[in-house]
């Protein structure tokens, strides 16, 4: 019990010869020092405050222009063209200032609302500015001298050394397209898909929507938008103790956090740091939870957290994150790790299993947090948990890539960060830190506060962190000593009735079922990288959208609705964005692929076509012209005046049988892969959004690897799993077989046709790999168990009931 009297400041005793009262000046040194902390953190973000509030400007810009003023006025030039004169006169109604102080304070008053408004003026200058997006529209590689000068502007209003959240006040909205060009893009993405009398058919309701209900719909939806918002290492594994890996990343971790408090991390940027990214979503990072509701759930974000909630073996600890005013050093973590590893007390009833609830149906756990948990020691110990930076699991099994077997062990290991046991991880937290047995780690994150490349930018700063500047001794351990003085975790405690336990219980049997059903793959494509493709002069991304159309057709002899995730963060507050990658002309590109008939001129010529239809329809998504978000809104607008859409409802009915998505790479800087080629990840990915459907994530690693994922369920006899020993015999062949005769051959300097045969070879791997259900990577998008409906969405990318898990050392 020394740890919790440690906690006491003070206690007092009531005797016969008065009072006793016993200070504890250790208790009230960390009392002083914790408020300390706090105050240094308030004021930072003051600062912060007032440093974004002014930008472009800076705060020292004030002074130059009211300088400046004063400097006029007793030059004898009125700057303010009679201005200061009016505040003057105004000023004459005091008696309290003498005629040289109303002078002072009149010149000062003008000079900051010449400020101010200087402000506003560059915040609305740059908001224009960044509202133009032909830039993304011009040929790769040429620029016009309209968008160079264009680009010098934006650079001018952007002023010097942004944070953060400086550019967030200047993104432009979300724009609303018009509907008829949203029907058309819609008819235009669905012709390819439909017989010529459902497509006429669909015509027809799409045509009558646009005259009649959709205007009126349009209308409502754009005056909403004036006031609303817009709509691991694979290869390294540095240390084989738990508790030490735990103490260097969960280190790693809170100096981020650090970082993102003091909006110390740079805003990311495109086209040379010129165009900004919206980034909200980062705010939400740490000390979030999702609430569940019986109607809707909620996010409830915390400005402060001093504490982590560990699991391990059943039982929850909270674990303080500060000592002595400071961060917690990784060797001192790595002790209160060990502690808890070490501790030998039993789960308390209903304690083992009770993250189950968060797992399955909402409303069963909206209501049992309703009734059991809004008071008590049920109601401190689950505050503990939804007001925690963050929530970590010592996990008891051994996962991570094994040489010796890299498809099973790739499997469990996504697998085990996807749902794990269905109740050690709490799946309402923005995220949860999973540290193996065998030091490997990753993380399960909720996907409704933010998307991938958030939760992406994290990791790979934690990852350069761990690895490459904190690093471990040569025995394993942390580097550093350890601290007796630390006070132990706190056991949390729970007094569960057995009604509540009955309901875990069920949840905990609904999120089996679905978790049981999910097929997972993940592995690396060595053969060839983006530098190939890039050489072939063309996307990479459309490259491997190709590939997939080709390869989902071979395997199921039919085209299908295809999703890819497109970002929206050009704008304020955006998310993501619908590319519906299933074109007519890459339709026309697989069926030349598929036809003995074509040549290879024509084959290429129409993969020339589809690729650079691809390449336009994303800029289309990202720039605020895509087809489905608008679609939704209008439906969720529909709703809300209680009127029925059977084109609307038809549209949002439709099943995306392939979904797919790419995870980017954000800060390459923090890793030489030439030289540490092991440092590699294996990005994002998700389960398959239809029950007879496909999930399909890859990440484009350095210039010579490609990760992949694949999911689908085991339920659905058309993606069932074929033998994998068949798979590696008929693609080893036949990659090298192509690569050999068809592209190293071909010439000495790449170009389209070398890329075409890489499609050809490159969906053969994929024909064969959707038999198998997966691909290969180290980062799973997954559904959350227990949420299939809202797995099914509509809406596949903002959809709030997927879960992010990365997969990592």
């Amino acid at each position: 019990m020394a740890e919790a009297h440690q906690a006491v400041a003070f206690q007092f005793t009531v005797t016969p010869d008065g009072i006793d009262l016993r200070l504890s000046h250790e208790a009230l040194r960390q009392i002083y020092l914790s408020g300390l902390h706090s105050w240094k953190k308030k004021f930072i973000r003051f600062k912060n405050g007032i440093i974004t509030g002014v930008y472009p400007a800076s705060p020292s810009s004030w002074l130059i222009v009211v300088v400046g003023v004063m400097t006029t006025m007793y030059a004898k030039i009125d700057p303010s063209l009679g201005i200061i004169a009016k505040i003057n006169r105004t000023l004459e109604t005091t008696d309290c200032m003498s005629s040289q102080t109303k002078n002072v304070v009149s010149g000062m008053l003008f000079g900051t609302g010449l400020w101010v408004a200087l402000i506003v003026t560059m915040r609305y200058s740059l908001k224009v500015l960044l509202s133009y997006h032909g830039w993304m529209f011009t040929e790769h590689g040429k620029m016009s001298r309209a968008t160079k000068i264009w680009m010098g502007m934006v650079k001018i209003f952007s002023g010097r050394k942004p944070m953060l959240y400086s550019f967030q006040t200047s993104l432009p909205r979300l724009p609303v397209p018009a509907v008829k060009d949203t029907v058309n893009r819609y008819l235009e993405s669905v012709r390819p898909l439909m017989k010529e009398e459902d497509f006429k058919r669909m015509t027809a309701l799409a045509q009558d929507f646009a005259v009649s209900l959709g205007p009126r719909l349009q209308w409502y939806l754009k005056l909403k938008s004036w006031w609303a918002t817009n709509y691991d290492l694979l290869y390294v594994l540095p240390t084989h103790i738990q508790a030490a890996r735990a103490g260097n990343t969960v280190h790693a971790i809170l100096l981020y956090r650090r970082k993102l408090d003091r909006e110390e991390i740079k805003p990311i940027r495109l086209l040379g740091s010129t165009i900004p990214l919206c980034s909200a979503q980062w705010e939400r990072m740490f000390n979030t939870s999702r609430i569940p509701g019986e109607e809707t759930d909620t996010i409830q974000h915390m400005r402060d957290s001093k504490h982590i909630v560990v699991y391990h073996r059943g039982r929850y600890f909270k674990v303080w994150l500060y000592h002595d005013g400071r961060l917690l050093k990784p060797r001192e973590m790595e002790q209160q790790m060990q502690r808890i590893l070490d501790n030998t007390s039993e789960p308390q009833p209903g304690e083992a299993r009770l993250a189950a609830l968060t797992a399955g149906d909402r409303v069963p756990w909206a209501r049992c947090r309703q009734a059991y948990f809004g008071r008590g020691k049920n109601k401190q110990s689950l505050d503990a948990v939804e007001k925690a930076a963050f929530f970590v699991t010592l996990d008891e099994t051994e996962q991570g890539y094994r040489t010796e077997d890299p498809d099973t062990s790739m499997d469990s290991y996504a697998k085990s960060l996807l749902h794990g046991q269905c109740y050690d991880r709490w799946f309402d937290k923005s995220f949860t830190f999973v540290v193996f047995k065998n030091g490997k780690i990753g993380i399960n994150a909720e996907h409704s506060w933010a998307d991938a490349p958030i939760m992406a930018h994290l990791w790979e700063y934690v990852m350069s962190t761990d690895s490459l500047q904190l690093g471990y001794a040569e025995d394993g351990h942390c580097k550093g000593d350890t601290n007796p003085n630390i006070p132990y975790p706190t056991r949390l405690q729970w007094d569960i009735p057995g009604e509540c336990q009955e309901v875990i219980e069920t949840s905990l049997n609904t999120a089996n079922l679905l978790a049981n059903d999910v097929d997972f793959h993940s592995f690396p494509f060595v053969a060839f990288g983006k530098g190939i493709i890039k050489k072939c002069r063309t996307s990479p991304d459309a490259f491997v959208q190709l590939a997939l159309q080709l390869a989902h057709y071979k395997d199921m002899g039919k085209f299908c609705l295809t999703y890819e995730a497109s970002m929206t963060r050009l704008f304020r507050e955006g998310r993501t964005e619908t590319v519906r990658s299933c074109t007519a002309e890459s339709c026309d590109f697989v069926q030349a692929m598929v036809d003995p008939a074509q040549t290879v001129e024509q084959r290429l010529k129409l993969f020339k076509v589809a690729s650079e239809k691809h390449q336009h329809m994303y800029r289309l998504a990202m720039t605020g012209s895509g087809i489905d978000r608008h679609l939704f809104c209008l439906y969720v607008v529909s709703k809300y005046l209680a009127v029925e859409s059977p084109f609307l409802k038809e549209v949002l009915s439709e099943p995306w049988r392939l979904s797919t998505s790419q995870t980017p790479q954000q800060q390459v800087e923090l890793f030489d892969l030439e030289n540490n080629p092991e440092y590699v990840s294996s990005g994002g990915g998700f389960g398959p959004v239809a029950d007879d459907g496909y999930g399909v994530s890859y990440i484009l690693v350095g210039e010579n690897l490609i990760n992949f994922h694949i999911s689908s369920k085991f339920s659905c006899p058309e993606t069932v799993r074929m033998k994998r020993s068949s798979f590696s015999r008929r693609w080893g062949i036949f990659t090298l077989f192509f690569l050999r005769e068809h592209i190293f051959n071909l010439t000495e300097k790449f170009n389209s046709t070398a890329c075409f045969y890489l499609v050809w070879a490159f969906s053969h791997k994929w024909t064969s790999f959707l038999n198998v259900v997966f691909l290969f990577g180290d980062t799973v998008l997954l559904c959350r168990p227990g949420w299939s409906a809202g797995a099914r969405s509509w809406l596949t990318a903002t959809s709030v009931s997927w879960v992010q898990v990365i997969l990592l050392p």
